[in-house]
């Protein structure tokens, strides 16, 4: 007798209907009594669960993809995406969880062949408004976060973030004192430079004047290591990505980024030296130096190839033996362009001399220093 009472299963469509009702309750936010407010939210945290079982399946058994379009569709059909977002901060913690994870996978869905949630954002980039500046409240910072990852995956919501006043914030966003919403930040970062390839060329080829300047002053200067690490690491992934040719010349034409990575080489982090490494054998490889490049090279030779014959990391790397070596050569080879070859060979074969099997003595920099008609001014 009890089966003829049964509740009938929601359909998706009447699951995203009803969680759209509950939304635009606490928007209005118009219910004074806390009783009522708190039913409605346990019935809205119920309906986004049940929305989190259509789109990933409950354990038993494997989601259905025609139950996955029916929600999507409806989903996106109006106004929830915005509408979600803005309530997450009144959601518990398994709510903000369910939400972010039926948000995530709306992402993917693929309804005939047209990703709904990219077509739905393109018409609503005002979305990323409110998602990026969450990382200025500790209590959203990392659902929101999380949030517009899923969101950058798109190019056209990825060149929308690149393009805005957000971008400038991020310096400030990766340097909040809480680690893990600093990390966060720094992830949503990296993602915006490297997930869309011609995008960020254009973005950095754009940009390239206020940019990199933020990026070593903020980031490669900052004063906290994991930061550094961090920051050494994605512009080597950057510069050393083909589609970024253009950019990496730009950057190693730099006397400034010169000095910033040769001051790194030092760094007492041993990953931080080896990513700096990985970005100075750019300024070195170039074979169009600027003439101050070169001339700082060229001056500082003996010392640089002292400071790479004692370079090491911890554990044998071919590769890195092989670049080391390769730098030090090309360092060895550098001279300047008037002068004759027997002089060039001369001096050559003196360097080589000199710094074969040289080490540095414990507490004593063999570092170079930036010597020029102009100045003298410490490097590392």
């Amino acid at each position: 007798m009890k089966n003829l009472f049964k509740q009938k299963p929601k359909t998706p469509p009447e699951l995203v209907c009803l969680t759209r009702d509950l939304l635009l309750f606490f928007e209005r936010n118009t219910e004074t009594r806390e009783s009522k407010r708190e039913e409605k939210l346990a019935e809205l945290t119920k309906l986004i669960s049940e929305m989190r079982t259509v789109l990933y399946g409950n354990g038993e058994s494997e989601p259905h993809p025609e139950a996955c379009a029916q929600l999507t569709l409806e989903f996106f059909k109006e106004d929830t995406l915005r509408l979600l977002i803005i309530c997450i901060p009144k959601l518990a913690l398994g709510a903000r969880q369910d939400a972010t994870h039926v948000v995530a996978n709306l992402q993917r869905q693929r309804v005939q062949s047209r990703l709904i949630a990219c077509e739905y954002l393109e018409q609503n980039l005002h979305i990323m408004d409110i998602l990026i500046p969450g990382y200025q409240d500790d209590s959203i910072a990392l659902t929101y976060g999380t949030i517009a990852r899923e969101c950058i995956r798109h190019q056209s919501v990825a060149r929308y973030v690149l393009e805005s006043a957000h971008m400038k914030k991020f310096f400030e966003y990766i340097q909040i004192p809480n680690f893990d919403i600093a990390s966060d930040a720094a992830a949503t970062f990296r993602e915006l430079l490297t997930r869309h390839k011609s995008t960020v060329a254009e973005f950095l080829s754009k940009n390239n004047e206020w940019f990199f300047p933020q990026y070593n002053s903020q980031l490669l200067e900052s004063s906290n290591y994991i930061t550094r690490r961090h920051a050494i690491k994605l512009l080597g992934d950057v510069l050393l990505h083909p589609s970024n040719v253009a950019v990496m010349i730009k950057y190693v034409s730099s006397v400034q980024n010169m000095r910033i990575m040769m001051n790194l080489l030092r760094d007492s982090n041993k990953s931080i030296q080896l990513e700096a490494f990985h970005v100075f054998k750019l300024f070195v490889a170039n074979q169009n130096k600027p003439p101050e490049v070169a001339t700082i090279l060229i001056t500082n030779r003996n010392k640089l190839i002292r400071f790479f014959n004692d370079f090491n990391i911890d554990k044998d790397n071919e590769q890195f033996e092989t670049d080391k070596a390769q730098v030090v050569k090309e360092i060895a080879e550098l001279q300047p362009r008037d002068r004759s070859s027997v002089e060039l060979e001369a001096d050559k074969a003196q360097i080589i001399k000199e710094t074969a099997g040289v080490e540095l003595n414990d507490g004593t920099s063999m570092a170079p220093k930036v010597e020029n008609a102009h100045e003298e001014a410490a490097i590392m």
